[in-house]
């Protein structure tokens, strides 16, 4: 192959040592193992990917009650699995540096890659005995490594409860919030009970709702004896400034890291997100979570069957015109309904102010 080149620092120079060293063990033993004593996952995924893998470890540990099964994820998320929830261990990395400390691990007898098929490199540059990820992702080369493609079912569902069918018997059973300890964390000043975390923050501005609605929202819960407190990422204190302007209420956006926001979700009456990572979060603390569904599909990123007896509740307009791509993963699946589209194709986004404020209400009634 030939060398590259590029700054040391990039994620093509990452990606070139990964897939120079996977060609150089590619006389790697390729047979499905009976019965597994060292279990990789291998992906980079985002905070809300991540946590939805969760039925699949739980799946791992129960068919597997002796195996050491690992998880590599970015560092960032990391601190979350420091009580190795499942008894997975987290193996934090970063695709721009070295990964040497991955690479120093024993051979896996068996490697699950559950997002992007670029991952099956990493699992053979670890030495996997045996890579298991779902087919049909493009383009081809990602899954030269991987020694069985399992086809996305052709039912609706949620994409934890799909992910674990990566691993055959029954699905595991639902999620109990007890069987996740909390992280370690800094102490920080918390709000005192009852408190609802209102986390204004997502990925994409597509997924923002109205900031009128927001505050409106605010004021209704604190007319209830409910304080609402602001959250959002490090890069967003202007969204909550764009909502309280006059700072009614206390903002911890930015203020904390993940492990601090578990604690936070720990003691709040409820939480109200957009479908992003936090929301996900709220349902691995066990924190009454409303979750608003605009680009995003509340079937595929909902509670499915793993978390059908968390409290949760997903608002949505459903079906929604342009919520028509059924693209997951670059993979092209029948009956999925989301959309991925950007800024610049969707200047103007309705589906999030179509979620009137009455409805969120009404969620947060349900659970309260």
């Amino acid at each position: 192959m030939t060398a590259l080149a590029p700054n040391a620092g990039s994620r093509v120079a990452g990606r070139a040592r990964t897939v120079a060293r996977a060609l150089a063990l590619r006389q790697r033993e390729r047979i499905a193992p009976r019965d597994p004593r060292r279990i990789l996952v291998a992906h980079h995924l985002l905070l809300g990917d991540t946590l939805m893998l969760t039925p699949l470890l739980k799946k791992l540990r129960t068919m597997h009650p002796s195996a050491d099964i690992a998880m590599t994820l970015p560092r960032a998320i990391a601190p979350l699995y420091a009580t190795a929830p499942y008894g997975v261990r987290a193996l934090p990395f970063d695709p721009r540096q070295s990964a040497s400390a991955l690479y120093a691990e024993a051979p896996f007898d068996l490697a699950l890659v559950p997002g992007d098929n670029r991952y099956a490199w990493l699992a053979a540059a670890m030495r996997a005995r045996h890579i298991v990820a779902f087919a049909g992702d493009r383009p081809a080369v990602k899954s030269w490594q991987v020694d069985r493609q399992v086809a996305y079912p052709d039912r609706p569902g949620a994409w934890g409860d799909l992910v674990a069918e990566l691993v055959e018997g029954p699905a595991p059973e639902p999620y109990r919030a007890q069987e996740w300890c909390a992280p370690p964390h800094a102490e920080f000043a918390r709000p005192v009970p009852p408190y609802a975390v209102l986390h204004v923050g997502a990925s994409s501005p597509l997924k923002q709702w109205p900031a009128p609605r927001w505050l409106g929202l605010a004021g209704w819960l604190a007319a209830r004896g409910i304080v609402p407190v602001w959250s959002a990422g490090a890069n967003e204190a202007a969204v909550v400034g764009a909502i309280d302007a006059q700072r009614r209420f206390a903002s911890f956006a930015g203020r904390l890291d993940l492990a601090q926001i578990w604690h936070l979700l720990a003691g709040a009456t409820v939480l109200v997100a957009p479908d992003t990572g936090i929301a996900h979060l709220g349902r691995i603390v066990g924190t009454p979570t409303v979750a608003l569904f605009g680009p995003g599909s509340a079937v595929l990123c909902g509670a499915g069957d793993f978390w059908r007896d968390a409290p949760y509740r997903a608002v949505t307009v459903d079906p929604f015109p342009c919520r028509d791509q059924r693209v997951l993963f670059k993979r092209e699946i029948a009956w999925v309904r989301r959309c991925g589209r950007s800024v610049a194709e969707c200047p103007r986004h309705l589906c999030m102010p179509a979620i009137e404020a009455e409805a969120v209400q009404n969620a947060i009634l349900s659970l309260l």
